[in-house]
């Protein structure tokens, strides 16, 4: 069996691209390895995600939003804090004219959303699958892979590497990936603290690491707790009161005390960025081409406005070969090199964005302390700035896929 294009990994990156592209009329294959349901999906976990206003409209736009929408807690404020400086940051939705900067959703709520989509259309998924073997020639590129035992060979006009960080796909087709370890791990749990949030994201740097909460619904938030490896270690063992008496000292008492804590889990951080977005008939999206620290929540919007940006390509493509009358051939060279230029601009400035980050909050220097300090304050006070943060949350600073901004493809 031929199909125009094969997604492998059915995470939250592949799962939406999946879902976007039925609307195309293309044989669309979906290639992932642990049902969506299952405790062990990485993907689908306890975490959740925020989203930003422009991962909404994708997510509307392709009819997701509204199993989600009930479920997704809005914010409203963005409080950004440094421990021991008396320099601050806040972003008000209503002052950038927004209903909100962005969401809050649980990552499970979001897989069952996106599947339960992929259940009604016509893509054909393959789960749960696993690779054994890749192929590519002038003309296709030949997938084998085992599903519940039994041995399958399709070949596909276009497969997109959507399998994560450590990219299978990326991998086979020889295109490397830097890895920087920030020798951080991020403990990610929920808390109840005394007073309700008030829709406030808070992202608070202190000289251990950053410490992020984001509100939820009943006045709980999640907790990112950023530590040194050794200490996320310790951590973990802690008691609830060890942990929470942790928390407080490093976030303050702008929320009361913390009351209740959840299950706390790690999760490793580190920067991966591929060399290339693309080798021939193959893109790479996601975590595959770039996987980043949670400090500034961007990472899945990224990814997300990959997946649209990929999805209009191949739209605009279909559409053209229609006009033609000529068969459209989603993995062309043409329809690649297109990709890379667009997703250069945003990628490289989000990457460098948020890295950025990590390195100047987590610089020792009391010099470098100080520049940060006023920073935040001058950012505090310079509407413009604030605007221009806006906009490189939602891939505002070039052309903007039209998923994101609430148009469909077709």
């Amino acid at each position: 069996m031929t199909y125009d294009v094969a997604i492998v990994g059915g995470g939250m990156v592949g799962a939406t691209l999946a879902v976007a592209l039925a609307p195309l009329n293309l044989r669309v294959a979906l290639i992932e390895a642990i049902p969506h349901n299952a405790a062990a999906q990485p993907s689908f976990d306890e975490r959740t995600t925020a989203l930003s206003n422009g991962s909404r409209r994708i997510l509307e736009a392709i009819g997701v939003w509204s199993a989600l929408d009930a479920a997704a807690t809005p914010i409203a404020k963005i409080h950004v804090s440094d421990q021991g400086r008396f320099g601050f940051a806040r972003i008000d939705a209503r002052e950038q004219g927004l209903k909100a900067m962005g969401y809050v959703v649980a990552n499970r709520a979001l897989g069952s959303a996106l599947w339960s989509r992929l259940s009604s259309q016509e893509t054909k998924v393959f789960c749960p699958a696993v690779l054994s073997g890749l192929t590519a020639n002038d003309e296709a590129v030949k997938i084998e892979f085992a599903e519940s035992g039994a041995k399958i060979a399709i070949d596909a006009k276009l497969i997109v590497a959507a399998d994560g960080a450590q990219s299978v796909v990326r991998s086979a087709f020889g295109v490397a990936a830097e890895v920087r370890d920030y020798g951080q791990t991020a403990v990610i749990t929920t808390v109840l603290p005394q007073r309700f949030h008030d829709n406030v994201a808070y992202e608070r740097f202190t000289p251990e690491g950053p410490l992020a909460l984001l509100p939820l619904d009943g006045g709980r938030c999640t907790l990112v707790l950023t530590l040194a490896k050794d200490a996320a270690h310790f951590a973990l063992a802690w008691s609830d009161q060890e942990f929470l008496a942790e928390v407080q000292r490093r976030f303050g008492f702008r929320l009361g005390r913390f009351l209740k804590v959840g299950r706390r889990v790690p999760y490793p951080l580190s920067l991966t960025q591929s060399e290339r977005t693309s080798a021939p008939r193959c893109v790479i999206i996601g975590n595959a081409a770039q996987g980043l620290h949670p400090v500034a929540g961007m990472g899945f919007n990224l990814g997300l406005r990959d997946v649209a940006s990929l999805a209009e390509l191949i739209a605009e493509n279909a559409r053209g070969a229609a006009d033609a009358r000529k068969y459209a051939d989603p993995g062309n060279a043409q329809l690649l090199h297109e990709y890379d230029a667009w997703r250069r601009a945003d990628r490289g400035g989000v990457i460098a964005f948020t890295d950025g980050l990590v390195r100047m909050f987590s610089n020792p220097s009391s010099v470098v302390a100080r520049v940060r300090n006023l920073g935040l304050l001058a950012f505090d006070l310079l509407p413009p700035a604030k605007s221009a943060l806006s906009r490189l949350s939602t891939g505002g600073g070039g052309r903007v896929p039209k998923l994101a901004r609430g148009v469909a493809l077709t």
